[in-house]
Protein backbone atom coordinates (compact mmCIF):
# COMPACT_ATOMS: atom_id res chain seq x y z
CA UNK A 1 0.00 0.00 0.00
CA UNK A 2 2.76 2.46 0.68
CA UNK A 3 4.85 1.19 -1.82
CA UNK A 4 2.38 1.87 -4.63
CA UNK A 5 1.63 5.25 -3.09
CA UNK A 6 5.56 6.83 -3.30
CA UNK A 7 5.88 4.90 -6.75
CA UNK A 8 2.71 7.14 -7.91
CA UNK A 9 4.29 10.06 -6.59
CA UNK A 10 7.24 9.72 -7.46
CA UNK A 11 6.03 9.04 -11.40
CA UNK A 12 4.09 11.81 -11.09
CA UNK A 13 6.82 13.81 -10.27
CA UNK A 14 8.80 12.02 -13.01
CA UNK A 15 11.77 10.90 -10.90
CA UNK A 16 11.20 7.02 -11.70
CA UNK A 17 10.17 6.51 -15.39
CA UNK A 18 8.96 3.78 -16.43
CA UNK A 19 10.65 2.12 -19.75
CA UNK A 20 8.67 -0.87 -21.49
CA UNK A 21 11.28 -3.69 -22.73
CA UNK A 22 9.68 -6.50 -24.10
CA UNK A 23 6.58 -6.56 -22.71
CA UNK A 24 7.79 -6.04 -18.51
CA UNK A 25 8.04 -2.49 -16.86
CA UNK A 26 11.19 -1.65 -15.64
CA UNK A 27 11.29 1.63 -13.52
CA UNK A 28 14.95 3.77 -14.11
CA UNK A 29 15.66 5.81 -11.29
CA UNK A 30 17.68 9.03 -12.03
CA UNK A 31 21.03 9.17 -10.05
CA UNK A 32 22.18 12.40 -8.33
CA UNK A 33 25.30 13.53 -6.74
CA UNK A 34 25.49 11.95 -3.14
CA UNK A 35 27.55 14.03 -0.78
CA UNK A 36 28.75 11.98 2.31
CA UNK A 37 25.95 14.04 4.60
CA UNK A 38 22.71 12.68 2.28
CA UNK A 39 23.60 9.20 3.04
CA UNK A 40 20.54 8.46 5.03
CA UNK A 41 18.16 11.00 2.48
CA UNK A 42 15.97 8.97 -0.34
CA UNK A 43 17.25 9.62 -3.91
CA UNK A 44 13.63 11.68 -4.54
CA UNK A 45 14.60 14.09 -1.64
CA UNK A 46 17.45 15.07 -3.34
CA UNK A 47 16.12 15.62 -6.37
CA UNK A 48 13.85 17.81 -5.51
CA UNK A 49 16.00 20.36 -4.30
CA UNK A 50 16.75 23.64 -5.90
CA UNK A 51 20.69 24.27 -8.13
CA UNK A 52 22.08 26.71 -6.74
CA UNK A 53 23.82 29.35 -8.80
CA UNK A 54 27.68 28.81 -9.00
CA UNK A 55 30.43 31.51 -10.29
CA UNK A 56 32.55 30.01 -12.23
CA UNK A 57 35.91 31.96 -12.28
CA UNK A 58 36.15 35.50 -10.24
CA UNK A 59 38.65 37.80 -9.23
CA UNK A 60 38.49 39.57 -6.10
CA UNK A 61 40.94 42.59 -6.58
CA UNK A 62 42.35 44.92 -3.74
CA UNK A 63 44.00 48.08 -4.46
CA UNK A 64 45.97 50.61 -2.16
CA UNK A 65 49.02 52.28 -1.16
CA UNK A 66 50.69 50.29 1.46
CA UNK A 67 52.12 47.11 0.02
CA UNK A 68 52.80 45.61 3.18
CA UNK A 69 49.39 46.31 4.23
CA UNK A 70 47.80 44.95 1.17
CA UNK A 71 50.06 41.64 1.00
CA UNK A 72 48.45 41.07 4.50
CA UNK A 73 44.89 41.67 3.93
CA UNK A 74 44.82 39.50 0.44
CA UNK A 75 46.87 36.95 2.81
CA UNK A 76 43.56 37.31 5.26
CA UNK A 77 41.50 37.09 2.29
CA UNK A 78 43.00 33.68 0.98
CA UNK A 79 42.50 32.03 4.65
CA UNK A 80 39.30 33.58 4.73
CA UNK A 81 38.14 31.94 0.90
CA UNK A 82 39.58 28.52 1.88
CA UNK A 83 37.62 28.10 5.74
CA UNK A 84 34.58 28.70 3.69
CA UNK A 85 35.62 25.70 1.38
CA UNK A 86 35.57 27.69 -1.54
CA UNK A 87 38.95 26.75 -4.25
CA UNK A 88 41.47 29.08 -4.53
CA UNK A 89 42.75 28.88 -8.08
CA UNK A 90 45.35 31.62 -8.37
CA UNK A 91 46.96 34.77 -6.58
CA UNK A 92 49.03 37.30 -7.72
CA UNK A 93 50.40 40.97 -7.91
CA UNK A 94 50.43 43.60 -10.67
CA UNK A 95 52.80 46.10 -11.44
CA UNK A 96 52.50 48.75 -9.34
CA UNK A 97 51.10 52.02 -10.88
CA UNK A 98 52.40 55.13 -10.65
CA UNK A 99 50.54 58.41 -9.80
CA UNK A 100 51.43 62.08 -9.48
CA UNK A 101 49.17 64.23 -7.67
CA UNK A 102 49.41 67.94 -7.17
CA UNK A 103 47.58 70.23 -4.63
CA UNK A 104 47.24 73.83 -5.95
CA UNK A 105 46.96 76.89 -4.10
CA UNK A 106 43.30 78.29 -3.03
CA UNK A 107 41.95 79.95 -6.09
CA UNK A 108 44.94 79.75 -8.73
CA UNK A 109 46.90 77.46 -10.52
CA UNK A 110 50.21 78.10 -8.83
CA UNK A 111 51.28 74.50 -7.48
CA UNK A 112 51.50 74.24 -3.03
CA UNK A 113 52.90 70.44 -3.17
CA UNK A 114 53.20 67.70 -5.55
CA UNK A 115 53.27 63.75 -4.33
CA UNK A 116 54.04 60.54 -6.37
CA UNK A 117 52.23 58.14 -5.08
CA UNK A 118 52.17 54.02 -5.81
CA UNK A 119 48.79 52.37 -6.32
CA UNK A 120 49.44 48.78 -5.35
CA UNK A 121 47.41 46.24 -6.46
CA UNK A 122 46.73 42.13 -4.79
CA UNK A 123 44.50 39.46 -6.88
CA UNK A 124 42.45 36.54 -5.53
CA UNK A 125 41.30 34.89 -7.82
CA UNK A 126 38.49 31.75 -6.64
CA UNK A 127 36.73 29.39 -9.30
CA UNK A 128 32.85 27.30 -8.75
CA UNK A 129 32.09 29.83 -5.85
CA UNK A 130 28.30 28.98 -4.68
CA UNK A 131 26.25 32.08 -4.46
CA UNK A 132 25.45 32.49 -0.65
CA UNK A 133 29.04 31.63 0.10
CA UNK A 134 30.24 34.44 -2.60
CA UNK A 135 27.98 36.94 -0.26
CA UNK A 136 29.31 35.54 3.12
CA UNK A 137 33.18 36.20 1.83
CA UNK A 138 32.27 39.64 0.56
CA UNK A 139 30.91 40.84 3.78
CA UNK A 140 33.61 39.67 5.92
CA UNK A 141 36.37 41.16 3.36
CA UNK A 142 34.24 44.58 3.55
CA UNK A 143 34.26 43.80 7.23
CA UNK A 144 38.11 44.07 7.48
CA UNK A 145 39.47 45.59 5.00
CA UNK A 146 41.61 47.84 6.18
CA UNK A 147 41.90 51.42 5.98
CA UNK A 148 42.67 53.01 2.40
CA UNK A 149 42.07 49.78 0.67
CA UNK A 150 39.25 48.86 -1.87
CA UNK A 151 37.80 45.69 -3.02
CA UNK A 152 36.70 44.98 -6.58
CA UNK A 153 34.79 41.80 -7.88
CA UNK A 154 34.57 40.85 -11.41
CA UNK A 155 34.66 37.88 -13.78
CA UNK A 156 38.32 37.09 -14.94
CA UNK A 157 39.18 38.08 -18.79
CA UNK A 158 41.92 38.12 -20.84
CA UNK A 159 42.63 41.73 -20.12
CA UNK A 160 43.31 40.58 -16.41
CA UNK A 161 46.02 37.99 -17.80
CA UNK A 162 47.09 40.42 -19.58
CA UNK A 163 48.12 43.35 -16.91
CA UNK A 164 49.77 41.01 -14.82
CA UNK A 165 53.11 40.82 -17.12
CA UNK A 166 55.53 43.55 -17.55
CA UNK A 167 56.37 43.61 -20.92
CA UNK A 168 60.01 43.12 -22.18
CA UNK A 169 61.18 46.37 -23.87
CA UNK A 170 64.61 44.98 -25.19
CA UNK A 171 62.34 42.11 -26.92
CA UNK A 172 60.00 44.76 -27.83
CA UNK A 173 62.73 46.69 -29.74
CA UNK A 174 64.76 43.48 -31.51
CA UNK A 175 61.08 42.70 -33.14
CA UNK A 176 61.11 46.24 -33.82
CA UNK A 177 64.46 46.17 -36.00
CA UNK A 178 63.19 42.73 -37.33
CA UNK A 179 60.09 44.14 -39.21
CA UNK A 180 62.07 47.43 -40.26
CA UNK A 181 64.52 44.75 -41.87
CA UNK A 182 62.09 43.04 -43.85
CA UNK A 183 60.31 40.67 -41.45
CA UNK A 184 61.31 37.08 -40.65
CA UNK A 185 61.84 34.63 -43.24
CA UNK A 186 58.71 32.85 -43.28
CA UNK A 187 57.37 35.80 -43.45
CA UNK A 188 59.68 36.60 -47.00
CA UNK A 189 58.39 33.28 -48.27
CA UNK A 190 54.23 34.23 -47.61
CA UNK A 191 55.03 37.31 -49.45
CA UNK A 192 56.61 35.61 -52.78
Amino acid sequence: MLSTRILSVLKLNNLLKPHNMSGVTVLVQNHQKRLKNDLHEPDYLISMEPDEPVYDCLNLQIKGYDFAVLEACQAELHRFAEVMGIQVDECWATPAQQLKVQRFKPKSTVIDAEYNLNVYERNVQVVDVPAWALGTLLRVTRATLPEGCTLNVHEHTVEHEEIRYVPDNQLLELKQQLEEMGGTRTEKKKKK
